[in-house]
């Protein structure tokens, strides 16, 4: 009976109630948005968003939205600088809120996202990940998931996917409020944002035991 409520609720019931909580969300938060970007306008100028590939259910490509929190700032080749030096003051202060996350709601009004799921990383990871950590792209990607709850980026690249597929093995009502009402508490307490050793996270080069067995 478990696996059959789950399964009822992951095929019809979950998209049904992600469209209209982000619905919701939208109306609501729609001050705060528009305040967002202006602030985003002002400080760093245009383009507000920040547009990028990422690679959803079954690994169909989709275009995810942020709110910009980087500058262009270059050295003197033209290439951009560190993630470090360009993630301004204004940039920190939103993603340690979160409220750079807020345009993907209208990624998952179309669809491409769920408002729980393991999180859409970069399309260049696709070829490193191991037969286990592509279960992963089961479900569609999350504005949250069961790795930012447990930990975001303080957490190994490691334990992130375990939990991905722990979440992908285990997808149910109960589970999924359990991690919406986390998230809500970890963005007002603020914890897992950065990595011990970067601003963000550090690139995924591939699990250790898989470049150990080319």
């Amino acid at each position: 009976m478990k696996g059959f409520k789950g399964g009822i609720y992951k095929r019809f019931l979950k998209r049904a109630m992600d469209f209209i909580l982000s619905l919701i969300a939208i109306i609501v938060l729609s001050p705060i948005l528009l305040i967002v970007a202006i602030l985003v306008r002002v400080k760093l100028g245009s383009p507000v968003l920040f547009k990028q590939e990422r690679p959803g259910l079954n690994e169909n490509i989709f275009m995810m939205y942020k709110f910009r929190t980087m500058s262009d700032e270059r050295d003197e080749n033209g290439e951009l600088l560190h993630d470090s030096v360009r993630l301004t003051k204004l940039g920190r202060l939103l993603r340690s809120t979160s409220l750079d996350e807020l345009p993907e709601l209208f990624n998952i009004i179309k669809g491409d996202m769920s408002i729980i799921g393991p999180r859409p990383l970069l399309v260049q990871y696709l070829p490193l990940y191991s037969k286990h950590q592509k279960r992963r792209h089961e479900v569609r990607p999350g504005l949250s998931g069961l790795a930012q709850v447990s930990g975001r980026n303080a957490i190994s690249w490691e334990n992130k996917f375990n939990l991905d597929v722990n979440y992908v093995n285990n997808v149910s009502f109960i589970n999924d409020w359990k991690i919406i009402f986390s998230t809500i508490k970890k963005v007002f307490v603020r914890e897992g944002i950065n990595s011990e050793t970067a601003a963000t996270m550090e690139p995924f080069k591939g699990s250790k035991k898989e470049r150990l067995e080319l």
